[in-house]
């Protein structure tokens, strides 16, 4: 792998230190200190401080590049879930229904809602928007129903 500017820094600061604690004599230090500024890749970095304590944990270089670990950052993003959860799909559903039944649908939408959250923990399956969306839109339609039943007391009185 490239050595960049800021590991050949390290590695000079590693040097410095050995320098210090009078583990490099002044020849060996200017030496070391020329070929870290001059070194391309990690390997040739840590041959230079690998005799000094304060020098990086050893790492294993693998011979071929491809066989490097690639950054999570430039991995694809992981396959969406293959099933869904059939608790969101009911949630959903039952929440969608809930303001053509009069709010009848409501309960079972957040129940089905809450039950489906936890059975995609626990078994990694797709639907988390499904079940949220069922449980939202379950609430809503409980609290205005609720708001008309107020509305319906208040009138009356």
């Amino acid at each position: 792998m490239r050595a960049s500017d800021a590991d050949r820094e390290r590695a000079v600061d590693v040097l410095k230190a050995g320098f210090a604690e009078g583990r490099l004599s002044q020849g060996e230090y200017e030496q070391r200190i020329g070929r870290a500024y001059q070194a391309q890749t990690h390997g040739q970095l840590q041959a230079i401080v690998a005799d000094l304590p304060q020098g990086p944990v050893p790492q294993s270089f693998p011979a071929h590049p491809a066989q490097f670990a690639v950054p999570h950052t430039f991995l694809p993003a992981p396959p969406m879930p293959t099933r869904t959860n059939g608790s969101a799909t009911g949630a959903l559903v039952c929440g969608i229904l809930s303001p053509m039944t009069w709010g009848l649908t409501a309960i079972p939408a957040v129940i089905l809602g809450h039950k489906a959250r936890a059975e995609i923990r626990r078994t990694g399956e797709g639907g988390e928007g499904f079940a949220t969306a069922g449980i939202v839109i379950g609430w809503l339609s409980i609290a205005f129903g609720l708001f008309f039943v107020l509305l319906v007391v208040a009138a009356a009185a």
